[in-house]
């Protein structure tokens, strides 16, 4: 699905973006024939709502989208969003409303208003179009929109038609498209190029397990991006209930993520050179799957007690971050749909992160703010580290008792990386439970923008 602006110079219908405290001083200067419809319209500028003011000759001659008041906008993003499904089909061009960054903002709320999932089922979209803002890089925008909507495109297809060849043939097309160069590990081949932790979690299911590694920029600094796709999690062994199975076609978000922030760097044309890995599996149960109480030694060398075959995503991740941390790249994120325990902490809406790097932690927390991203840095607790060791082994997958789940599991994460060095992990949710302005039910990007943001500041490019 293409998310673009209107073109521009074409005729439009002026759009008058007003907050509430706003409305009055910009009546004043309107005809009274435009502020008698403003109040039979019971137009009040609060978010969503929208009025359009005709002409002389009755055809429509200005709309008017309202922002809200500082604190309705500070209970949600993307005001304009809630106001584009309601205006009529035109195209509009903004002439009254916020600027810089806050426009920017609405801006791009407006072009993921427009996105569906259609895969199986046409929908409408929205009919009013918008042309890209004076000073704003409409180019940068659509990128942006482009990344994300791939994102959600991946996350929301099922797991029939999105396993891990499905996930290899979108990683390899996403690299075709920007001229990348890809390399893929798949079954036994992982136990034999030693990454025997993506090879143990895959190995039940009929659809092979895979290791994809892309690598693109010949030139700056290095990125290397490490994504969970887990097609599919039935919890393995420790089988999950039809409950908790519901959403596992989601378990793949984390990959889904690192790919639409890896479109947005390619087509942005970013001074670094990027590399992506995504280990690609089905968590399913047959005779050949892992066991609780199975003990698996990792690519770092390091053992893993299993005792829970459902916390398989950091197992994977371990592989790949080991082989990641080979090369000592100058940042590192790993992004996963990992841990209930998250969900719970901030809810579905935020991204935690974990890093022990201030500045990269800085830069992460100033950049969600002005591309409203909601991020929120979580601990790398140390006192913690006791509850991943479970002494028959180096490392518990699934430490016992109920705390701290996320902590232990980007402390987990952590020992095959190594500390001391910029490394950052998001436990994203990667779904929208209730429609909201420019985020429709289903798959949604967490942490992507942000990174991107904060990109030139962490790299210096």
């Amino acid at each position: 699905m293409t998310l673009e602006f209107a073109a521009r110079g074409g005729p439009a219908l002026p759009l008058h973006l007003l907050e509430r405290d706003q409305l009055s001083d910009w009546l004043e200067g309107q005809t009274e024939t435009a502020r008698a419809w403003v109040t039979a319209c019971g137009f009040a500028a609060g978010i969503g709502d929208v009025a359009l003011i005709p002409g002389p000759d009755g055809a429509a001659a200005m709309a008017l989208a309202g922002l809200g008041d500082a604190k309705e906008r500070a209970r949600g993003r993307f005001a304009l969003a809630a106001a584009a499904a309601k205006l009529p089909e035109a195209t509009y061009r903004i002439e009254t409303g916020p600027t810089g960054a806050a426009l920017e903002q609405q801006a791009l709320g407006w072009l993921l208003s427009q996105y569906r999932y259609t895969r199986y089922r046409r929908r409408p979209g929205i009919k009013a179009r918008l042309q890209a803002p004076d000073g704003l890089d409409a180019a940068r925008l659509e990128t942006i929109a482009a990344g994300e909507a791939l994102t959600r495109d991946l996350i929301n297809t099922p797991a029939s038609d999105m396993g891990p060849e499905e996930l290899e043939a979108a990683f390899t097309a996403l690299a075709a498209r920007h001229g990348a160069r890809t390399g893929v590990i798949r079954g036994d081949d992982l136990r034999q190029q030693n990454l025997p932790l993506i090879h143990a979690v895959g190995r039940a299911s009929d659809r092979a397990p895979r290791l994809l590694d892309m690598r693109w920029g010949d030139d700056g600094p290095t990125l290397t991006l490490a994504g969970k796709g887990v097609c599919f999690d039935t919890g393995g062994l420790n089988l999950k209930s039809a409950a908790s199975m519901k959403l596992m076609k989601k378990d793949m978000g984390g990959a889904a993520t690192v790919m639409g922030l890896a479109h947005m760097i390619m087509a942005l044309g970013l001074r670094l050179r990027l590399r992506v890995l995504v280990p690609a599996v089905e968590n399913a149960v047959s005779g050949c799957a892992f066991r609780p109480q199975d003990i698996l030694t990792s690519r770092k060398g390091l053992t893993v007690e299993i005792n829970n075959t459902d916390a398989e995503g950091r197992l994977v991740l371990a592989d790949a971050l080991a082989l990641a941390a080979e090369e000592a790249p100058d940042l590192l994120v790993s992004m996963a749909t990992l841990t209930g325990a998250a969900r719970v902490a901030v809810g579905p809406d935020i991204a935690p992160y974990y890093t022990d790097s201030p500045g990269v932690a800085a830069a992460l927390d100033a950049a969600a703010l002005r591309v409203a991203d909601p991020v929120w840095r979580m601990p790398f607790h140390a006192p913690y580290e006791a509850m991943i060791e479970p002494g028959i082994a180096d490392l518990d997958n699934a430490p016992g008792g109920g705390f701290a789940g996320s902590i232990t599991a980007a402390l987990f994460l952590r020992r095959f990386v190594g500390e001391g060095w910029r490394y950052a992990h998001f436990d994203i949710y990667g779904w929208q439970p209730k429609a909201a302005p420019a985020r429709p039910e289903g798959g949604v990007g967490q942490g992507a923008r942000a990174l991107l943001e904060a990109l030139p500041e962490v790299l210096g490019i």
